[in-house]
């Protein structure tokens, strides 16, 4: 692995394989703690979904019961 350049907020990294790049993904979400891996999970899944908090609502479902 080879450091390329280094923010405050980011790091880029250079990684020759697959199983460096996949070895060092694993090594920095254990040295996250267990709240931020949930974040950026929770994240992912807004992202995957489609998911605005801001605009989306619980579906409501209505059964209309016919009495004899």
């Amino acid at each position: 692995m080879h450091m390329v350049k280094k923010n405050a907020q980011f790091a880029v990294f250079s990684l020759s394989t697959f199983e460096e790049a996949q070895r060092d993904d694993r090594a920095y979400w254990w040295s996250r703690t267990p709240q931020e891996r949930m974040a950026a999970l929770e994240k992912l899944r807004q992202m995957n979904y489609d998911y605005d908090p801001a605009s989306d609502r619980v579906q409501r479902v209505f059964e209309i019961v016919e009495r004899t």
